[in-house]
Protein backbone atom coordinates (compact mmCIF):
# COMPACT_ATOMS: atom_id res chain seq x y z
CA UNK A 1 0.00 0.00 0.00
CA UNK A 2 1.09 3.58 -0.74
CA UNK A 3 0.40 6.43 1.68
CA UNK A 4 -0.07 9.78 -0.08
CA UNK A 5 0.51 12.56 2.44
CA UNK A 6 -0.75 16.00 1.50
CA UNK A 7 -3.42 14.20 -0.50
CA UNK A 8 -5.59 17.29 -0.79
CA UNK A 9 -2.79 19.50 -2.13
CA UNK A 10 -1.94 20.47 -5.68
CA UNK A 11 0.34 17.52 -6.39
CA UNK A 12 -1.15 15.05 -3.93
CA UNK A 13 -4.67 15.32 -5.30
CA UNK A 14 -3.44 14.74 -8.86
CA UNK A 15 -1.39 11.77 -7.71
CA UNK A 16 -4.38 10.25 -5.92
CA UNK A 17 -6.50 10.56 -9.08
CA UNK A 18 -3.79 8.99 -11.22
CA UNK A 19 -3.05 6.05 -8.92
CA UNK A 20 -6.74 5.41 -8.20
CA UNK A 21 -7.49 5.27 -11.91
CA UNK A 22 -4.71 2.71 -12.30
CA UNK A 23 -6.15 0.54 -9.52
CA UNK A 24 -3.17 1.02 -7.23
CA UNK A 25 -3.86 0.32 -3.57
CA UNK A 26 -3.39 3.56 -1.66
CA UNK A 27 -4.29 5.50 1.44
CA UNK A 28 -4.80 9.25 1.45
CA UNK A 29 -3.21 11.14 4.34
CA UNK A 30 -4.68 14.46 5.52
CA UNK A 31 -3.73 17.13 8.03
CA UNK A 32 -7.23 17.41 9.49
CA UNK A 33 -9.98 15.01 10.46
CA UNK A 34 -12.45 16.97 8.32
CA UNK A 35 -10.36 16.51 5.18
CA UNK A 36 -9.91 12.81 5.96
CA UNK A 37 -13.65 12.40 6.42
CA UNK A 38 -14.34 14.11 3.10
CA UNK A 39 -11.88 11.80 1.35
CA UNK A 40 -13.42 8.76 3.01
CA UNK A 41 -16.90 9.91 1.93
CA UNK A 42 -15.58 9.88 -1.64
CA UNK A 43 -14.79 6.19 -1.23
CA UNK A 44 -11.07 6.38 -0.51
CA UNK A 45 -9.08 4.70 2.24
CA UNK A 46 -8.38 7.93 4.14
CA UNK A 47 -6.52 8.67 7.35
CA UNK A 48 -5.60 11.58 9.55
CA UNK A 49 -1.84 12.06 9.06
CA UNK A 50 -1.00 15.27 10.91
CA UNK A 51 2.79 15.67 10.99
CA UNK A 52 2.44 17.76 14.15
CA UNK A 53 0.76 14.79 15.87
CA UNK A 54 3.07 11.80 15.30
CA UNK A 55 0.57 9.29 16.68
CA UNK A 56 -1.79 10.03 13.79
CA UNK A 57 0.95 9.44 11.24
CA UNK A 58 1.98 6.26 13.05
CA UNK A 59 -1.55 4.91 12.65
CA UNK A 60 -1.77 6.02 9.01
CA UNK A 61 1.42 4.07 8.26
CA UNK A 62 0.04 0.72 9.41
CA UNK A 63 0.26 -1.70 6.47
CA UNK A 64 2.04 0.86 4.26
CA UNK A 65 5.09 -0.05 2.15
CA UNK A 66 5.66 3.23 0.30
CA UNK A 67 5.14 6.89 1.17
CA UNK A 68 4.78 10.06 -0.88
CA UNK A 69 6.06 12.75 1.46
CA UNK A 70 4.94 16.36 1.07
CA UNK A 71 4.12 19.14 3.49
CA UNK A 72 3.11 22.75 3.08
CA UNK A 73 5.64 25.58 3.24
CA UNK A 74 5.90 26.81 6.81
CA UNK A 75 8.56 27.81 9.36
CA UNK A 76 8.12 24.33 10.88
CA UNK A 77 8.38 22.43 7.61
CA UNK A 78 11.81 20.94 8.27
CA UNK A 79 10.91 19.82 11.78
CA UNK A 80 7.62 18.31 10.65
CA UNK A 81 9.15 16.40 7.74
CA UNK A 82 11.97 15.09 9.92
CA UNK A 83 9.35 13.77 12.34
CA UNK A 84 7.50 12.12 9.46
CA UNK A 85 10.77 10.55 8.30
CA UNK A 86 11.33 9.05 11.72
CA UNK A 87 7.84 7.54 11.76
CA UNK A 88 8.40 6.10 8.27
CA UNK A 89 11.72 4.62 9.36
CA UNK A 90 10.15 3.01 12.41
CA UNK A 91 7.35 1.60 10.26
CA UNK A 92 9.88 -0.08 7.96
CA UNK A 93 8.77 1.80 4.86
CA UNK A 94 10.36 0.33 1.73
CA UNK A 95 10.40 3.54 -0.31
CA UNK A 96 9.97 7.21 0.54
CA UNK A 97 9.36 9.61 -2.37
CA UNK A 98 9.92 13.16 -1.17
CA UNK A 99 8.56 16.17 -3.00
CA UNK A 100 11.47 18.55 -2.74
CA UNK A 101 12.23 21.73 -4.67
CA UNK A 102 14.19 22.83 -7.74
CA UNK A 103 17.76 23.66 -6.79
CA UNK A 104 17.60 21.93 -3.40
CA UNK A 105 21.18 20.72 -3.81
CA UNK A 106 22.42 24.31 -4.20
CA UNK A 107 21.08 25.70 -0.95
CA UNK A 108 20.87 29.02 -2.81
CA UNK A 109 17.60 30.18 -1.22
CA UNK A 110 15.70 29.48 1.99
CA UNK A 111 13.35 26.82 0.65
CA UNK A 112 16.22 24.99 -1.05
CA UNK A 113 18.20 24.96 2.20
CA UNK A 114 15.24 23.63 4.19
CA UNK A 115 14.50 20.86 1.70
CA UNK A 116 18.15 19.87 1.39
CA UNK A 117 18.47 19.43 5.16
CA UNK A 118 15.53 17.01 5.04
CA UNK A 119 17.00 15.24 2.01
CA UNK A 120 20.29 14.77 3.88
CA UNK A 121 18.46 13.30 6.86
CA UNK A 122 16.64 10.88 4.55
CA UNK A 123 19.94 9.86 2.94
CA UNK A 124 21.40 9.15 6.37
CA UNK A 125 18.33 7.30 7.66
CA UNK A 126 18.72 4.14 5.62
CA UNK A 127 15.19 4.48 4.23
CA UNK A 128 15.19 3.90 0.43
CA UNK A 129 14.26 7.15 -1.28
CA UNK A 130 13.60 9.16 -4.42
CA UNK A 131 13.74 12.96 -4.45
CA UNK A 132 11.53 14.91 -6.87
CA UNK A 133 12.77 18.48 -7.38
CA UNK A 134 10.20 20.37 -9.46
CA UNK A 135 10.53 23.92 -10.70
CA UNK A 136 7.81 26.52 -10.04
CA UNK A 137 4.27 25.19 -10.58
CA UNK A 138 2.20 26.44 -13.51
CA UNK A 139 -0.84 26.04 -11.27
CA UNK A 140 0.50 28.82 -9.03
CA UNK A 141 -0.87 31.21 -11.64
CA UNK A 142 -4.31 29.83 -10.77
CA UNK A 143 -3.69 29.76 -7.04
CA UNK A 144 -2.23 33.25 -6.67
CA UNK A 145 -3.16 35.25 -9.77
CA UNK A 146 -6.50 34.01 -11.08
CA UNK A 147 -8.47 36.86 -9.50
CA UNK A 148 -6.29 39.65 -10.89
CA UNK A 149 -6.11 37.99 -14.31
CA UNK A 150 -9.90 37.63 -14.38
CA UNK A 151 -10.78 41.07 -12.95
CA UNK A 152 -7.92 43.30 -14.12
CA UNK A 153 -6.43 41.45 -17.05
CA UNK A 154 -3.01 41.38 -15.42
CA UNK A 155 -0.76 39.65 -12.92
CA UNK A 156 1.80 41.45 -10.79
CA UNK A 157 5.23 40.00 -10.10
CA UNK A 158 8.85 41.16 -9.83
CA UNK A 159 11.56 39.52 -11.88
CA UNK A 160 9.97 39.82 -15.30
CA UNK A 161 13.30 39.39 -17.08
CA UNK A 162 13.86 35.95 -15.58
CA UNK A 163 13.26 32.80 -17.58
CA UNK A 164 11.66 29.97 -15.61
CA UNK A 165 10.89 26.46 -16.84
CA UNK A 166 7.56 26.18 -14.99
CA UNK A 167 6.08 22.69 -14.66
CA UNK A 168 2.48 21.50 -14.62
CA UNK A 169 1.60 19.66 -11.39
CA UNK A 170 -0.04 16.94 -13.49
CA UNK A 171 3.42 16.06 -14.78
CA UNK A 172 4.86 15.99 -11.27
CA UNK A 173 2.08 13.57 -10.30
CA UNK A 174 2.74 11.45 -13.40
CA UNK A 175 6.42 11.17 -12.46
CA UNK A 176 5.57 10.40 -8.83
CA UNK A 177 3.20 7.63 -9.93
CA UNK A 178 5.95 6.06 -12.01
CA UNK A 179 8.63 6.12 -9.31
CA UNK A 180 6.17 4.79 -6.72
CA UNK A 181 5.07 1.85 -8.85
CA UNK A 182 8.04 0.96 -11.08
CA UNK A 183 11.54 -0.27 -10.18
CA UNK A 184 14.78 1.45 -11.06
CA UNK A 185 14.42 4.84 -9.37
CA UNK A 186 15.67 4.20 -5.86
CA UNK A 187 18.38 6.61 -4.72
CA UNK A 188 17.73 9.05 -7.57
CA UNK A 189 17.07 12.80 -7.41
CA UNK A 190 15.13 14.11 -10.39
CA UNK A 191 14.98 17.74 -11.51
CA UNK A 192 11.55 18.28 -13.06
CA UNK A 193 10.71 21.11 -15.43
CA UNK A 194 8.37 22.03 -18.21
CA UNK A 195 9.47 21.93 -21.87
CA UNK A 196 10.60 25.57 -22.11
CA UNK A 197 11.79 28.49 -20.02
CA UNK A 198 9.55 31.54 -20.37
CA UNK A 199 9.58 35.13 -19.18
CA UNK A 200 6.48 36.52 -17.52
CA UNK A 201 5.89 38.59 -20.65
CA UNK A 202 5.81 35.42 -22.76
CA UNK A 203 3.49 33.80 -20.22
CA UNK A 204 1.18 36.82 -20.46
CA UNK A 205 1.14 36.35 -24.24
CA UNK A 206 0.16 32.69 -23.94
CA UNK A 207 -2.56 33.50 -21.42
CA UNK A 208 -3.85 36.19 -23.81
CA UNK A 209 -4.08 33.66 -26.65
CA UNK A 210 -5.87 31.10 -24.47
CA UNK A 211 -8.36 33.58 -23.01
CA UNK A 212 -8.99 35.59 -26.16
CA UNK A 213 -8.21 38.92 -24.48
CA UNK A 214 -5.10 40.83 -23.51
CA UNK A 215 -3.41 39.72 -20.31
CA UNK A 216 -0.43 41.74 -19.10
CA UNK A 217 2.44 41.12 -16.75
CA UNK A 218 3.02 44.24 -14.67
CA UNK A 219 6.41 44.50 -13.01
CA UNK A 220 6.51 45.35 -9.32
CA UNK A 221 9.50 45.89 -7.05
CA UNK A 222 10.69 43.55 -4.33
CA UNK A 223 9.53 46.13 -1.79
CA UNK A 224 6.04 46.17 -3.32
CA UNK A 225 5.94 42.36 -3.23
CA UNK A 226 6.99 42.36 0.41
CA UNK A 227 4.37 44.96 1.28
CA UNK A 228 1.61 43.02 -0.47
CA UNK A 229 2.62 39.80 1.28
CA UNK A 230 2.68 41.42 4.71
CA UNK A 231 -0.67 43.05 4.06
CA UNK A 232 -2.12 39.65 3.20
CA UNK A 233 -0.95 38.26 6.54
CA UNK A 234 2.36 36.65 5.56
CA UNK A 235 5.22 36.70 8.05
CA UNK A 236 8.33 38.78 7.52
CA UNK A 237 10.40 35.59 7.18
CA UNK A 238 8.11 34.24 4.45
CA UNK A 239 8.21 37.55 2.58
CA UNK A 240 12.01 37.57 2.81
CA UNK A 241 12.14 33.99 1.50
CA UNK A 242 10.08 34.95 -1.57
CA UNK A 243 12.22 37.97 -2.41
CA UNK A 244 15.27 35.73 -2.10
CA UNK A 245 13.62 33.37 -4.59
CA UNK A 246 13.05 36.27 -7.01
CA UNK A 247 16.79 36.99 -6.96
CA UNK A 248 17.48 33.31 -7.62
CA UNK A 249 15.22 33.50 -10.67
CA UNK A 250 16.87 36.69 -11.92
CA UNK A 251 20.28 35.00 -11.67
CA UNK A 252 19.05 32.54 -14.31
CA UNK A 253 19.05 29.56 -11.96
CA UNK A 254 15.53 28.39 -12.82
CA UNK A 255 15.90 28.51 -16.60
CA UNK A 256 17.27 25.02 -17.19
CA UNK A 257 15.05 22.57 -19.06
CA UNK A 258 15.35 19.08 -17.66
CA UNK A 259 14.80 15.93 -19.76
CA UNK A 260 13.67 13.92 -16.72
CA UNK A 261 9.90 14.16 -17.20
CA UNK A 262 10.02 12.81 -20.75
CA UNK A 263 12.50 10.09 -19.81
CA UNK A 264 10.36 8.86 -16.94
CA UNK A 265 6.82 9.11 -18.33
CA UNK A 266 7.58 8.72 -22.02
CA UNK A 267 6.11 11.93 -23.37
CA UNK A 268 6.94 15.63 -23.53
CA UNK A 269 5.93 17.59 -20.45
CA UNK A 270 2.83 19.77 -20.72
CA UNK A 271 3.57 23.20 -22.20
CA UNK A 272 2.43 26.44 -20.60
CA UNK A 273 0.29 27.05 -23.67
CA UNK A 274 -1.53 23.75 -23.06
CA UNK A 275 -1.88 24.54 -19.36
CA UNK A 276 -3.39 27.94 -20.19
CA UNK A 277 -5.94 26.35 -22.52
CA UNK A 278 -6.83 23.62 -20.01
CA UNK A 279 -7.35 26.13 -17.19
CA UNK A 280 -8.85 28.96 -19.25
CA UNK A 281 -12.25 28.51 -17.58
CA UNK A 282 -11.01 29.40 -14.13
CA UNK A 283 -9.24 32.51 -15.39
CA UNK A 284 -12.62 33.49 -16.83
CA UNK A 285 -14.38 32.89 -13.52
CA UNK A 286 -15.59 29.34 -14.11
CA UNK A 287 -14.45 25.91 -13.01
CA UNK A 288 -11.37 24.06 -14.14
CA UNK A 289 -12.18 21.16 -16.49
CA UNK A 290 -10.48 17.82 -16.00
CA UNK A 291 -8.58 17.26 -19.27
CA UNK A 292 -7.36 13.77 -20.01
CA UNK A 293 -3.58 13.98 -19.85
CA UNK A 294 -1.96 10.55 -19.91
Amino acid sequence: MILITGAGGQVGSELVKRLSAAGVRLRTGHSSAEKAASSAAAGLDAALADFARPATLRQALVGVEKVFLVSGNSPQQRELELGALEEARRAGVELLVKLSVWGAESGAFWLAREHRLVEQAIEASGVPFVFLRPNSFMQNFVRFHADSIRDRGAFYLPGGAARISHIDVRDIAAVAAKVLTEPGHQGKAYELSGPEALTYGEIAGQLSAALGRTIAHLEISEAELTGALLESGATHSYAAALTELVRYYLAGQASRVSPAVERIIGRQPISFDQFAQDYAAIFQGGQVPQPGIS
